[in-house]
């Protein structure tokens, strides 16, 4: 198996509770809503992941807000890179299987303004080999063409084979699955007592790379 690792962006390598927690003070803020309301946006977050759509269409119905769902959710997307910061220790440990010989990318799906932003501003575009976004590309995991766009960026081929590692059970697991790779989980508590097939379970992108070096080192 070559020396491939794929990453997922969204709450594997960036921090986007905290981002999205930011956005919704900032929100409330403007809005002028109380501590209950801004407890209620960030409930609405995890009711919804990861459909921004539905998530803003309860937002206007539940403050009554005269703006469109999509001038909110593009209000959102221009304000999320900027808040949106690697997990520690991700931009070195990418960095660290680079240089070890390791093919990194990113496969992600979202809307390719919002997603585009957050890999410019965080530095991932510049820490990766290659990536692919779902809102760029016209497919979406968990369909196999967007793990394999993505491997192609590295100079890589899914016939001989790599790891996923992402927190979606679906849109990473079992894509990357059906995509014969191989999987790390990164559980963010999202999944209570949903089985699943993932080679491994971690916490964060930083064990999950560890345990890709401790299994497959470069001679």
């Amino acid at each position: 198996m070559q020396h491939l690792a794929l990453f997922d962006l969204d709450r594997t390598l960036i921090d986007l509770d905290t981002a999205f927690r930011r956005w919704s003070e900032e929100f409330a803020e403007r809005q002028h809503l109380g501590p209950e309301d801004l407890a209620w946006l960030v409930s609405q977050d995890r009711a919804t992941h990861p459909h921004r759509d539905a998530f803003f269409s309860k937002v206007r119905e539940h403050f009554a807000l005269p703006e469109s769902v999509e001038e909110l959710w593009a209000g959102y997307r221009r304000r999320m890179p900027d808040l949106v910061q690697c997990y520690p220790g991700v931009l070195t440990g990418l960095a660290g299987l680079r240089a070890a010989g390791w093919r990194v990318g990113i496969v992600t799906n979202g809307m390719a303004d919002n997603q585009l932003g957050k890999l410019r501003r965080t530095g991932l575009v510049n820490a990766v080999d290659g990536y692919a976004v779902s809102g760029v590309e016209g497919i979406r995991k968990p369909e196999t063409g967007l793990f394999e766009i993505a491997a192609q960026r590295c100079g890589a081929s899914l016939a001989q084979g790599g790891w996923m590692i992402g927190d979606n059970l679906i849109a990473d697991i079992e894509g990357a699955q059906a995509a014969s790779l191989r999987t790390i989980w990164i559980d963010r508590g999202m999944w209570p007592g949903q089985e699943h097939q993932a080679d491994h379970v971690v916490a964060d992108a930083t064990e999950a790379i560890a345990i890709m070096r401790e299994l497959m080192p470069l001679q």
